[in-house]
């Protein structure tokens, strides 16, 4: 191929043995870490958003797979697939003093955990590569790129409370009411929602072949019900109006209210934070392929 033909197709060296074509393909895996923010668990004080509540002995393994296109280095979108499980337990606070209000999330002695299943489509921009044109330039675009993440996910959750060795799910058990005619303003959350990933990172060069990229993303939920928790406590004689009977029953009159040290919280008190939708987030290490550029001969 004629230099002429290149500079019409591909737009600049890399390494000075490469061309890129302006349209790029990268295809990869990730691993990391998965976390979440709930009603549950925390730390001592009044709870707070993001770090101050994190429970980092709560992180767990996350995994996936993505397929994304680049224009120039500098803008692009990709598909991706996530896999990860999230937990909070209120029995972290166990060390927190007796005189402490996060004592009582001590005292209300709930948990859960989930699987999480997630598939998202994502923009990202790359300041490096937006803002400069390297065509234009004698030097050598760098090799790393940091860049900003947004997009629309959708998941999948299903909130397990354990008892002893034995995990419930707590959905069908309506803890809150959900569903149930005496709470008409509490419908049953969906186990299937939409997300919004936003995120950042950067992108490292590793060979005209790989890249290597370390990445932060955090979902913003329209959900308060990751962990089941939200709102206050009901009357549980509103179960049996409402026809559960048998295990379920028992389930719901044992998951709904867990109080310990000799509380008494009666329905309408306070079992969760409604003012604050919970959220879940992972850092990740990710290894890419690129597809699409060509070595010169």
């Amino acid at each position: 191929m004629s230099m002429s033909k290149l500079s019409q197709a591909q737009y600049y060296f890399y390494n000075d043995s490469y061309y890129d074509n302006p349209v790029m393909f990268e295809i990869g895996g990730s691993a990391g870490a998965m976390n979440c923010l709930t009603d549950l668990g925390g730390n001592e004080g009044i709870g707070k958003r993001f770090v101050k509540d994190l429970n980092y002995g709560k992180t767990t393994m996350t995994g996936g797979a993505y397929l994304g296109v680049m224009y120039k280095n500098a803008i692009g979108a990709r598909i991706e697939a996530a896999f990860g499980k999230v937990s909070a337990d209120d029995a972290i606070l166990s060390d927190v003093p007796v005189t402490d209000i996060a004592r009582t999330r001590f005292n209300r002695n709930l948990n859960f955990q989930t699987d999480i299943t997630e598939f998202s489509l994502m923009a990202e921009a790359h300041p490096f590569f937006l803002f400069i044109d390297w065509e234009s330039r004698d030097d050598e675009p760098p090799r790393y790129s940091p860049y900003f993440l947004a997009g629309v996910g959708y998941y999948s959750f299903n909130p397990q409370a354990k008892v002893g060795s034995k995990l419930i799910d707590l959905q069908p058990l309506s803890t809150e009411g959900q569903g149930l005619k005496e709470y008409p303003d509490r419908p049953v959350y969906k186990l299937r929602q939409v997300n919004f990933p936003l995120g950042a990172g950067v992108k490292f060069e590793l060979s005209p072949i790989l890249n290597l990229r370390a990445e932060f993303v955090y979902r913003v939920l329209t959900t308060d019900y990751l962990d089941d928790v939200s709102k206050t406590y009901i009357d549980p004689s509103a179960y049996a109006n409402n026809g559960f009977a048998g295990t379920r029953l028992q389930n719901a009159l044992l998951l709904n209210y867990r109080e310990i040290n000799g509380q008494n919280t009666q329905p309408g008190g306070k079992r969760g934070s409604p003012t604050q939708n919970d959220a879940f987030f992972s850092f990740n290490i990710k290894l890419g392929i690129n597809l699409g550029r060509q070595a010169i001969n």
